[in-house]
């Protein structure tokens, strides 16, 4: 690439997404003088979704900005925990993060989550549709124009993914109002309404069950209730069961 050179820096937080020799602060960077600093910056290897402000000698500009010669750059990290305007805050999760998905439902938040591998430009566009925030480890799928937003999950341990995307987003939490298998909303129901789905032992021992409106399936306090109420009160006391704005 043959054209004006800047200077560029990223905050700790993008470390990961960069070479070895751009953390350590400031460092030369040569563009083509016509792709915008949104570009260039994805260039480098930091998704636009995992970048806050872009500072050009000390100004905030937007990401279509060009950058010309001699202009000191800085990416900041996205701010948490970080807002997502225009639409209720829903989320898409790719093939890999399953668990997770499972997670957040169960603390009543909207995960919706491909269980095959659909590739990356229909969860693209699905995000887009729909309008939810694309929870991935993948950085390339995250680089795609067409997502509506989205967010690197950094850990591949459940409870640290978890832990990051309600550090993130601070959803609302209403624990055991979402169906873990498809994402429906649950309903109280009645036994005898149920009955039918019922093993016989689970009929004779519980008389509290729930039903998810969209799949029909139906939930009770069974033997992994005591290892998921483990995970809901932990999430509740660490991020609070907030009320909606």
């Amino acid at each position: 690439m043959n054209g004006p050179e800047i200077q560029i820096s990223f905050a700790p937080g993008l470390h990961l997404f960069v070479s070895a020799e751009r953390r350590g602060g400031l460092t030369p960077l040569t563009t083509d003088g016509t792709s915008s600093l949104g570009h260039v910056v994805e260039s480098v290897g930091v998704p636009l979704t995992e970048a806050g402000r872009l500072l050009v000698d000390g100004r905030p500009v937007d990401a279509s900005h060009v950058p010309v010669a001699g202009e000191t750059v800085r990416v900041e990290e996205a701010v948490r925990p970080q807002p997502v305007p225009g639409a209720p805050l829903r989320f898409l999760l790719d093939v890999h993060l399953g668990t997770l998905a499972r997670r957040l439902r169960l603390l009543g938040v909207d995960a919706a989550y491909e269980s095959e591998d659909i590739g990356d430009p229909a969860l693209a566009a699905l995000s887009a549709r729909e309008r939810r925030v694309m929870l991935s480890r993948d950085r390339g799928l995250l680089r795609r124009r067409e997502l509506w937003a989205g967010a690197y999950v950094h850990s591949d341990r459940p409870e640290d993914q978890l832990r990051d995307v309600l550090e993130r987003f601070a959803p609302v939490l209403a624990p055991w109002t979402r169906c873990t298998a498809c994402n429906g909303e649950l309903s109280g129901a009645d036994k005898d309404a149920v009955r039918e789905r019922l093993e016989q032992g689970t009929e004779k021992t519980y008389d509290v069950f729930a039903q998810c409106v969209a799949c029909g399936r139906v939930y009770w306090r069974g033997a992994h209730h005591a290892r998921l109420e483990a995970i809901v009160t932990d999430a509740v006391r660490e991020f609070g069961a907030a009320t909606p704005h």
